[in-house]
């Protein structure tokens, strides 16, 4: 049978085809959006099963090595993790004609990263790197002189790579190479922007970093265990297989998990004590009072025969349950962010690292919102607003010269006899 197709093609005034731009946004079919996507339907889904469970145990069990082994290491992992963030990211735009035409762009790309890696961890670190050479006067003197042209010499290796860049620009390569600028500035802003908060927070106190972090993973799981055996009910389209039956279950889990885990964490020294230096020496602190114990009766409100009458609560408790609320209800939206992100550029993952997961950005894309937060709640709600005593004693450390530190110690010496003297 003859098909008419006048009436559905255009044509131009020439009599040319003017043939529609296909979009490149990949529309699920009726069926897969009608459920047959989710979990509960996967044929495959034990096998896929076992395949994540396996890759989760030795992820979990070489996260908690290093958890024990201290600060300076856990910051290396998150450095290693930008690294392989960093590296998924720059493929997905990569064009390897494009790029043989342009030999030294992946480098000056790599130039970028590590020229955003100095200035952000040297803002950082410096405090923490100078209270560890104190004792050493070469040293001491080397990592001053460094820290104060820190900005300047970060500047100088930015402005460097910026010129490389207008100089090896390409006639007919200028938007590919305009796009990859544009692209890699947005990955130092994905990455960094929101992973040196995690560092930060972990010379807090790695259980302010460790907590976060738990509570993402336990949700990620909660929402695939609960997804897995109940999931009917889709939650939204950008992740066809997340479902309300996972997101509620992993909520509740998250939450109670958070207040059950700060009683436990809370508890070691080794994760309250914030760290003042980059050694790797046992911690011996005063962790403050949201780590003291605070004891609540529970006459009056049970019968006799229950076996306690009292509960002890540690005031940081109450302060998890928002991390938990917020790790359950908003931190699963980086997640969606990067479903989204995938679907626009045809992918299903961002890399194959993770047998099971995915790539490290697949992990980490909740990890990354969570630990803004953390941070964000840590310095708005925990920490004293006041200055303490530490907090002047870097400032003096990092920004006077040994001369006007010893200036300064005779004037307060001065300051102190006069005020004794005044009292008496």
């Amino acid at each position: 049978m003859h098909n008419d197709t006048s009436a559905s093609t255009p044509a131009t005034s020439g009599g040319r085809i003017r043939h529609r731009k296909r979009s490149n946004e990949v529309i699920p079919e009726d069926s897969k959006a009608n459920g047959t996507r989710l979990l509960v339907n996967d044929k495959s889904k034990y096998k896929s099963m076992i395949i994540r469970a396996y890759s989760s145990i030795w992820m979990i069990g070489g996260f908690v090595l290093i958890i024990y082994m201290g600060h300076l290491y856990i910051t290396a992992m998150v450095v290693v993790i930008q690294i392989f963030m960093a590296k998924e990211l720059f493929n997905l735009l990569r064009r390897a004609h494009e790029d043989r035409q342009l030999p030294g762009f992946r480098l000056l790309n790599w130039h970028f990263f590590f020229t955003a890696m100095l200035f952000i961890y040297g803002r950082t670190l410096s405090p923490r790197l100078v209270n560890t050479v104190t004792s050493d006067m070469v040293l001491y003197r080397l990592v001053s002189s460094l820290i104060k042209y820190h900005m300047v010499i970060c500047y100088s290796l930015y402005i460097a790579a910026f010129m490389w860049f207008i100089l090896t620009l390409k006639k007919k390569m200028y938007k590919y190479q305009f796009g990859q600028y544009a692209w890699t500035h947005m990955i130092l802003i994905v990455v960094f922007g929101q992973s040196s908060f995690a560092v930060a927070s972990i010379f807090e106190g790695i259980f302010w970093f460790l907590l976060p972090a738990s509570l993402i993973v336990i949700n990620d799981i909660a929402a695939y265990i609960f997804g897995f055996f109940f999931g009917r009910t889709p939650l939204i389209k950008l992740s066809p297989k997340k479902t309300w039956e996972g997101f509620i279950g992993a909520s509740v889990t998250t939450i109670i998990s958070a207040f059950l885990l700060a009683s436990i964490m809370g508890r070691s020294q080794w994760l309250t004590c914030p760290r003042k230096d980059l050694s790797t020496g046992w911690l011996d602190c005063d962790p403050g009072q949201l780590f003291k114990p605070d004891s609540y009766s529970l006459t009056g409100w049970f019968p006799q025969w229950f076996p306690w009458k009292e509960i002890s609560i540690l005031p940081v408790q109450w302060h998890v349950l928002c991390l938990g609320l917020f790790a359950s209800v908003i931190a699963p939206f980086g997640g969606f962010f990067a479903s989204g992100f995938k679907r626009a550029f045809k992918i299903k993952d961002f890399g194959d690292s993770i047998p099971g997961h995915g790539g490290i950005t697949d992990r980490m894309d909740c990890q990354m919102v969570m630990a803004v937060f953390a941070y964000i709640y840590h310095q708005s709600f925990v920490v004293p607003q006041s200055f303490s005593m530490e907090m002047i004693l870097d400032q003096i450390l990092m920004n006077l010269s040994l001369d006007e530190q010893q200036a300064l110690y005779m004037r307060l010496g001065e300051m102190l006899q006069q005020g004794v003297q005044g009292q008496s």
